[in-house]
């Protein structure tokens, strides 16, 4: 039922068949970090084609942010998806979502934005929307991808609608990191605009109705 909802209102990951040739790039790219855990990326492919192939390892989950130097992430008080108060280190396990906060200047925000991923049974459903405030505050920046071990995080618990929120309690060093602008972000054509003051359920409801684009890559 959750799945069938989130099919018709949200946007669905892509599904991303790779090439030996690509594959191979991915590969060797692992030997081209720099000493601050930096990925030199200088493939034809785009970024979120890699971050993809990344998280299929499952050796990884990810934390987005506008801060390009973190070394070591801090547990901080925060909700969850459910207003719950916790205090961790959040990442997912899905890039796209991480690839959000990476670019999207939370500074130039004015009033609220609401986005999430949601784990579906075999895919995850996407959903990103900013109010007309933030949007012409000029809301976009570049930022960083963080590739956190998977080990170190809980994974979210599979009951009822269950957001990609992986959570850490302890202090957590990166292993790498990668650059990313908002023409990276597969999502980025996908980023619907609310009014200021509108319902969070018709904000959910007119989503994919507002982004509705001519299909990108790997989406049907």
């Amino acid at each position: 039922m959750i799945d069938w909802l989130c099919r018709i209102f949200l946007h669905y990951a892509p599904e991303i068949k790779f090439s030996t040739e690509e594959i191979q790039a991915y590969e060797q790219l692992a030997l081209n970090v720099t000493d601050e855990g930096l990925i030199e990326y200088d493939l034809p492919y785009a970024k979120f084609r890699y971050l993809t192939y990344v998280s299929l390892k499952g050796l990884y989950v990810f934390h987005g942010s506008n801060h390009t130097g973190i070394r070591i992430f801090e547990p901080r008080k925060q909700t969850l998806y459910n207003g719950q108060w916790t205090k961790a280190v959040f990442a997912a396990s899905d890039p796209h979502w991480p690839m959000f906060y990476a670019i999207f200047n939370r500074s130039r925000l004015k009033g609220n934005f609401r986005n999430g991923c949601i784990r579906g049974q075999k895919q995850n459903y996407h959903f990103y929307s900013l109010n007309q405030s933030t949007i012409s505050n000029d809301p976009w920046t570049e930022g960083m991808v963080y590739f956190l071990p998977r080990q170190s995080f809980t994974a979210p618990k599979p009951r009822g609608i269950s957001f990609d929120e992986w959570l850490c309690h302890e202090p957590v060093a990166p292993i790498a990191k990668l650059k990313v602008c908002p023409e990276d972000c597969y999502y980025f054509n996908k980023i619907a605009v609310h009014n200021d003051g509108e319902s969070l359920i018709k904000t959910w409801l007119l989503y994919k109705a507002r982004t509705r684009t001519t299909p990108t890559e790997g989406e049907h």
